[in-house]
């Protein structure tokens, strides 16, 4: 079982940043492909970013390539979402999510353990 808990959400106007931390409980944090997510009132789950065990690939949706970074910490058991530039649009709640499976992993059927979210409002 891996437990996740994620940080860090808020208010923030349009054009600022935020960080999301998402801790893992696990001991081999390092052998999950972690994963963002998000879902904004009345819409579907959406792909964010994926990162690889090493934290060597990872991969964007469209929609966030040069904005957002995603990156993680395996000695502190913590992936992390730095969102730049935002838009009222990026407001919804975003989740982080394990797997062991590695590729794009762009589909929430491909992970096994979710957090509870954290919600994001961009104000204009």
């Amino acid at each position: 079982q891996v437990q996740l808990v994620e940080s860090g959400g808020g208010l923030v106007q349009a054009g600022g940043s935020l960080r999301l931390s998402c801790a893992a409980s696990s001991r081999t944090f390092s052998s999950y492909s972690m994963g963002w997510f998000r879902q904004a009132p009345g819409k579907e789950r959406e792909f964010v970013a994926v990162i690889g065990w090493k934290g060597g690939s990872t991969y964007y949706a469209d929609s966030m390539k040069g904005r957002f970074t995603i990156s993680r910490d395996n000695a502190k058991n913590t992936v992390y979402l730095q969102m730049n530039s935002l838009k009222p649009e990026d407001t919804a709640v975003y989740y982080c999510a394990a797997t062991r499976n590695w590729g794009t992993l762009t589909r929430g059927y491909e992970y096994d353990y979710w957090g509870q979210g954290t919600q994001v409002t961009v104000s204009s």
